[in-house]
């Protein structure tokens, strides 16, 4: 799908805030309600706009000690891969998981209270995933820059 400038700049105006009313995009678009109204559900038809979301403050939830825990799986066979997978998709804890090239197989963000939910998280769940064959933990100390938008 080939986007024009006005669908990128609606992307824009979604990413910031999508609970905006039609009429709201359109008199910022300089366009009509109707139009942007086609435009967003072409968008969502076409799969460019996955979901719509909130974002929850991680400190009023308690769950603001961030950690990128990179692992390394024992073996790269698939049955290893897709089991992995399968498991950390369960762990409510782990709010990202990325498969990576380099010294390391996956990196997860994890969520947690502290320092001794995540050793909880470690002890109790991580560990149970029978592929891993190593973890190296780093502990985030400031978000410096962080954003869901994709720019375009």
């Amino acid at each position: 799908m080939i986007l024009d400038t006005t669908d990128q700049k609606l992307l824009t105006l979604l990413q910031e805030d999508c609970k905006k009313t039609t009429k709201q995009y359109a008199l910022s678009l300089g366009l009509s309600t109707t139009a942007v109204y086609e435009r967003i559900k072409r968008l969502d038809r076409e799969k460019v706009i996955t979901n719509y979301v909130a974002l929850v403050d991680k400190e009023k939830v308690n769950r603001n000690f961030t950690v990128l825990c990179h692992i390394k799986l024992i073996q790269h066979t698939k049955e290893n891969v897709l089991r992995f997978e399968k498991q950390v998709q369960q762990l409510n804890e782990v709010a990202e998981c990325i498969h990576v090239s380099g010294d390391y197989d996956y990196i997860l963000t994890i969520h947690v209270k502290d320092m001794e939910a995540y050793r909880e998280f470690m002890v109790h769940k991580l560990t149970a995933i029978d592929q891993i064959g190593s973890t190296q933990s780093s502990f985030v100390m400031n978000t410096v820059k962080k954003s869901t938008a994709v720019f375009i």
